[in-house]
């Protein structure tokens, strides 16, 4: 017999012996262990009956190489079909059991989804105002810079129009950069009196950061009717932080000032907190909303009898009362898809 015959022959000996002893691998180290045994690169015997092919004349090595390839082919394939028995079987070689049931496995579950925390904020700051008389408003994100801006008593040189902080599209159209346009809109339209919310989102050349993101969910409610006072006002956001918030919550309003209000206010809260250990412990002063009573200027632009009627609004973001609701550090995780995190807010698991 020639050398190369006698090469062509132990290879199909070797994966005779080796498909025997596949068959009989109780386990997936033994299946390694084999692998590495008839398949290494370094040790294996496959590999071991290759180094001889430089005995070979040049015609009489492709048969012989063509050969060792064809067993590596049959020997991994045997390998895969072996190892996806004995894990089928968990982990037994007894061909009776093969096809058995492992009860220890984890059962298979279908993901569930749930609502967005943020999008769960909103549904409940909604609720709230609801039960207190208001309705949904909604308006165009594209908007132009007269909604925007000039119908709410802000100049087009004021700094919130600026190119650094708007995003500008063509001629005097812009992505808006507040809901408050959804206010001009709603009183174009209507007579008072008015008692909407409008929740969508706004865009600003904002950095993407802990606390900021250039697109975000904003939350705008206007008031008017005749005689709506600051009393209206105070009571009214009082009442949505308690109840957001807790019964316990204190409420308190600092002098601020926009364009669009006057006067104007922050309104702060403090919450109770339950601790770790079932404590609970009040928070400092957290700042949830920017509002005051409504620029008589801003009821002229729409044409509305400033010396009849009067009204408040008010701005909120519920991505960062989502953050402290339950407990975020940070603000672009709200926005990374990662199931770990999500997979809290699944019907029934958010506190």
């Amino acid at each position: 017999m020639s050398h190369q015959n006698s090469l062509i022959q132990t290879l199909q000996d070797l994966e005779t012996e080796a498909l025997s002893a596949i068959r009989a691998a109780a386990d997936g180290e033994m299946l390694e262990a084999l692998r590495v045994s008839f398949l290494g690169r370094k040790e294996g015997r496959i590999s071991g009956i290759l180094r001889g092919l430089g005995e070979l004349s040049v015609d009489e090595r492709p048969p012989v190489g063509a050969e060792a390839n064809r067993v590596k082919e049959v020997l991994q394939e045997a390998l895969r079909a072996r190892e996806a028995e004995v894990i089928s079987s968990g982990g037994q070689a007894d061909e009776a059991v093969a096809g058995a049931e492992d009860l220890t496995l984890p059962a298979r579950h279908s993901w569930k989804g749930g609502v967005h925390p943020v999008n769960r904020v909103i549904d409940d700051i909604w609720s709230i105002f609801r039960s207190m008389g208001f309705v949904r408003a909604r308006g165009p994100e594209a908007d132009t810079e007269w909604y925007n801006f000039l119908a709410l008593n802000t100049p087009l040189d004021h700094p919130a129009a600026d190119e650094q902080d708007t995003l500008y599209l063509k001629d005097s159209l812009l992505l808006r950069s507040h809901t408050s346009p959804v206010q001009v809109r709603t009183m174009e339209k209507h007579e008072p009196p008015i008692r909407i919310l409008a929740p969508g989102m706004v865009y600003r050349r904002d950095s993407y950061d802990a606390t900021h993101t250039p697109a975000f969910a904003q939350i705008e409610g206007l008031v008017v009717d005749e005689g709506i006072t600051f009393i209206d006002f105070k009571a009214t956001l009082a009442e949505f932080a308690r109840r957001f918030w807790g019964s316990g919550t204190r409420v308190r309003f600092r002098p601020s000032f926009f364009p669009f209000t006057e006067p104007s206010a922050e309104v702060d809260v403090k919450r109770m907190i339950t601790m770790k250990d079932g404590t609970r412990v009040e928070s400092d002063w957290i700042e949830i909303m920017g509002a005051g009573m409504v620029d008589p200027n801003v009821l002229d632009n729409v044409g509305y009898d400033s010396e009849r009627y009067t009204g408040f609004a008010f701005g909120m973001g519920p991505a960062r009362i989502a953050m402290l609701k339950y407990g975020v550090p940070d603000l672009r995780i709200f926005f990374q898809n990662d199931v770990r995190f999500l997979s809290q807010f699944t019907a029934g698991s958010a506190q």
